[in-house]
């Protein structure tokens, strides 16, 4: 009888050492294998007061981290879990649960700030990062094409390319790098959008899409506007209308603009003259924002082919030029759109 529970004891505390041997070899394997988060650069913030198991659930909700259940367990077992930073955070790279678990207990948060608001362009971009003291002005003196060249931008302009968001960073960071991070992030949603398109759109490349993308972001007053100012565009695509829309105008203007839009100008050709010129302009007129690349690849379902302003940020939409001259005379606009 004593031999059974000797052996009985001996075979328990076997499977005990095999199975704490399984746990540190899976908590090793677990900490230092290096999850790739979907979409980078990526930043993510840790709320002020956020317990280990409400920060695990931030990290994994902004796709930093895969299960935010085994985190908190490497970090209780390595005696972290009351070491949590509050702060906004930035991956710029594949990292381990143990390196993550390193930057929010070390406190390895950005400091600085600089905002890119949708539908402005490229040059307003460049004011706000050479008038931003946090930011290292390694572009001031730079031609617009050497800055694209030193993104490695393989487009005719840098317009459009750079995604309105707020960027973090430390203080000293290059506004190249700032700039490389909008530009990475713009390239994935705008791949995202174009993979999830609507099917037979007049749109040959993702390029033209941001194109449109960057025409609606100006023409749109009222957010639930946008879907059906991308159909209205779409529709005369499709039909070889000219897309008559003022802010391609205007951006092909450039400095000569005086805030005054006067039908000379409209009867002005230049390449960014849709009044005179068929299909869309040679490059982007600003920077759109994630719901104008959705509305440009998803339009709304409409037959209208015009638009025009109702003077509280709305538009009322027509299908043909009776109604919607009647819609102009209503709302005192003039033009065609």
């Amino acid at each position: 009888m004593k031999k059974t529970t000797k052996r009985r004891l001996k075979y328990l505390s076997l499977i005990t050492a095999a199975g704490v041997f399984a746990a540190v070899v899976w908590l090793a394997f677990y900490a230092h294998f290096e999850f790739r988060p979907a979409q980078l650069p990526l930043q993510f913030d840790l709320k002020s007061g956020s317990s280990l198991k409400s920060a695990a659930q931030q990290m994994a909700d902004a796709g930093v981290l895969g299960n935010a259940t085994r985190f908190v367990i490497l970090a209780r077992l390595l005696g972290a879990a009351g070491k949590v930073k509050a702060g906004n955070y930035e991956v710029n790279s594949p990292l381990s649960p143990l390196d993550l678990l390193r930057k929010i207990t070390e406190g390895d948060y950005t400091q600085s700030a600089v905002t890119f608001v949708e539908g402005w362009t490229f040059r307003q971009i460049r004011k706000v990062l050479d008038e931003h003291p946090g930011v290292k002005h390694d572009t001031q003196g730079l031609s617009d094409a050497e800055i694209r060249q030193r993104l490695g931008l393989d487009q005719p302009s840098p317009e459009g390319w750079f995604f309105p968001d707020t960027y973090h960073f430390s203080s000293g960071t290059s506004d190249l790098a700032i700039l490389r991070r909008a530009y990475r992030l713009m390239q994935s949603h705008l791949a995202t959008q174009w993979e999830g398109r609507a099917a037979d759109l007049p749109l040959k490349s993702p390029y033209e899409a941001l194109i449109l993308a960057s025409i609606i972001e100006k023409e749109t007053g009222k957010a639930a506007d946008r879907p059906l100012i991308a159909a209205v565009f779409i529709n005369r695509l499709r039909m070889g209308m000219r897309l008559q829309t003022d802010p391609t105008v205007i951006y092909g203007m450039g400095e000569a603009f005086d805030g005054d839009l006067r039908k000379r100008d409209l009867a002005a050709d230049t390449p960014y003259n849709t009044y005179t010129r068929e299909g869309l302009p040679p490059t982007p007129i600003a920077m759109p924002g994630l719901a104008s690349l959705s509305a440009a690849l998803n339009p709304a379902r409409s037959n209208a082919l015009y638009f025009v302003a109702k003077g509280d940020g709305s538009s009322h939409f027509s299908r043909t030029l009776e109604e919607h001259s009647r819609a102009v005379t209503k709302y005192q606009k003039s033009g065609q759109r």
